[in-house]
């Protein structure tokens, strides 16, 4: 049985991309019946009925998933953000590297605006520095003057992409720099449809640069839901590496005497910012209430 990749779900249909075609397929009564639900990126099984129709069969393991968006199967998350309007945000990036970093996603650091940068130019740099140093890609372009577009593409080749990031980045200005002929598709899905601004979005996998990209609404929850506090070390790769040097076994590295990750934060090995936002992300994880 051929197999494929669903690249789009709408209104119990789903969209199978198998070999350069795609085939219109309805899940199976059993799917149901177990509550599992075939999502975007999932790679299934199907039976055609025809080369247009069929019916999916099977779906195979996942690698990862996302409740929100619901897309499974993502290689990298390309975490948009502007260097100015808004402010960069280092600690909303941090959010979202924790996030995907959890979901075992691979991140890249998309820096947008830096035609826009005046005095704020060498602030924004020495944050770039920081991450990469930590061992994060990061990319800085324009979607007005092109810069840095094409540095973006070998990263979409072969890989199922998801971009996120703050809004009001220019995420959508981007997507249609990197293919133009997008920028006719969304004005005329949100006429066509008549969307009013609250209608939910669907997910769908456009191919770009040799790769899927989902184009998602975004994601709209960004707590630490199941992560655990003596997790959170993991998703700071700095942190982590520097714990191995603690003295004491399960230490949090808040108020511990002689922890090593304290005083490598004190002596700037691991950026004061990438600390403080490690100890509010800990508080948070501590005050949430329990979920039965």
């Amino acid at each position: 049985m051929p197999e494929g990749k669903i690249i789009k779900a709408l209104s119990g249909y789903y969209y199978v991309l198998s070999e350069g075609s795609v085939i219109q397929c309805r899940g199976r009564g059993v799917f149901r019946k177990n509550k599992i639900t075939p999502l975007v990126g999932d790679q299934v099984v199907f039976q055609a009925e025809n080369d247009k129709e069929g019916y999916i069969m099977e779906i195979k393991e996942r690698s990862n998933e996302l409740i929100r968006p619901a897309i499974a199967n993502i290689d990298q998350a390309i975490l948009v953000f502007s260097a100015v309007e808004p402010e960069f945000s280092p600690l909303l990036l941090d959010r979202f590297l924790v996030i995907v970093e959890e979901a075992q996603i691979l991140p890249l650091i998309c820096i947008t605006k830096i035609d826009l940068l005046g005095e704020q130019r060498s602030k924004i740099e020495e944050y770039i520095n920081d991450y990469q140093q930590i061992g994060y890609d990061v990319v800085k372009l324009s979607a007005k003057t092109d810069e840095g577009i094409e540095k973006l593409r070998p990263y979409l080749m072969g890989k199922t992409s998801v971009f996120a990031g703050q809004s009001g980045v220019g995420k959508s200005s981007l997507l249609n720099a990197l293919k133009p002929e997008l920028q006719l598709k969304t004005n005329e899905i949100s006429t066509h449809l008549g969307r009013g601004k609250h209608t939910t979005r669907h997910v769908e996998l456009v191919e770009i640069g040799g790769g899927l990209v989902a184009d998602t609404p975004g994601f709209s929850s960004l707590e630490f839901s199941t992560i655990e506090k003596e997790e959170l070390t993991d998703y700071f790769p700095e942190i982590s590496e520097a714990s191995e040097q603690c003295r004491f076994r399960g230490c949090l590295h808040l108020n511990e005497p002689g922890c090593h990750v304290k005083g490598s934060a004190q002596s700037g090995e691991i950026p004061s910012y990438r600390y403080e936002h490690y100890e509010q992300f800990i508080q948070e994880i501590i005050d949430r209430k329990p979920r039965y």
